[in-house]
């Protein structure tokens, strides 16, 4: 199959796909409540998650990000095209990713549970552990606070958690499986299996489709979400930039 690089390249507000510059729908859509809002841009509260974006990345579109951020604070971007230096922004980190959806149904008929893996709702309680594992492992942006925007889910070894997975853009129709990891002591167990079937199963339980974001150069992962009936949708450019 090939990789269609900007499925809706002609695409308007008015006719756009729901995925398209999924962030900002997001933020104008399901998750409008945690907005913060300056003209063009919108952000998610830093506690929340790192993610931002505007209508469109012009320089109106940099200047209101801008106006949300304070000097050193830095945002995550998901671009349709490689940064290309402003004044006024710093770029931390850059590199391309897939976003990919999952539509055939495949997850909950051809997987049995491991026997004796317990699976627990994550919250506010765990909002520490979940942090630590996350920092870890570098799924993706996760703080304090990015909990709220979903269901989350655990594997605990022990009291220790080890593994997680939950949800975390929303749109119409769509939602968001997010922050993927287990620690690197106890991997090749089958708990990221585990605990997205269990995401996807919720989530189509309430009519939706299931859809996440993967480095591009991480193999090992995009095999397991393909596996898992995954397709790769468009190229997305990850991209960090701190204000200066």
């Amino acid at each position: 199959m090939a990789l269609i690089e900007w499925e809706s390249a002609m695409a308007t507000p008015a006719n756009m796909h729901p995925l398209d510059n999924v962030i900002w729908q997001a933020l104008t859509t399901r998750q409008a409540e945690f907005a913060e809002i300056f003209d063009e841009a919108r952000r998610f509260p830093h506690e929340v998650t790192s993610l931002a974006a505007f209508v469109e990345p012009g320089p109106r579109g940099y200047a209101s990000l801008a106006s949300l951020l304070s000097p050193g604070e830095s945002v995550t971007l998901s671009l349709t095209a490689q940064y290309q230096p402003l004044p006024g922004w710093e770029l931390v980190a850059s590199g391309p990713g897939l976003q990919m959806v999952c539509e055939d149904g495949r997850t909950g008929s051809d997987y049995q549970m491991n026997g004796g893996t317990e699976v627990t709702a994550l919250g506010l309680s765990d909002s520490a552990e979940m942090v630590e594992l996350a920092t870890l492992t570098k799924p993706g942006p996760f703080g304090p606070r990015t909990h709220e925007l979903g269901t989350y889910l655990g594997i605990r070894c022990g009291e220790k958690l080890v593994a997680m997975a939950g949800e975390r853009l929303k749109v119409p129709g769509y939602t968001e499986v997010s922050a993927v990891c287990t620690h690197p002591e106890h991997t090749g167990k089958g708990y990221a299996r585990i605990l997205m079937t269990e995401i996807i199963r919720r989530i189509r339980e309430r009519d939706e489709t299931a859809f996440l974001h993967v480095r591009q150069n991480n193999t090992r992962a995009v095999e397991l979400y393909e596996r898992l009936g995954f397709r790769k949708r468009m190229i997305v450019q990850f991209t960090v930039l701190r204000k200066t």
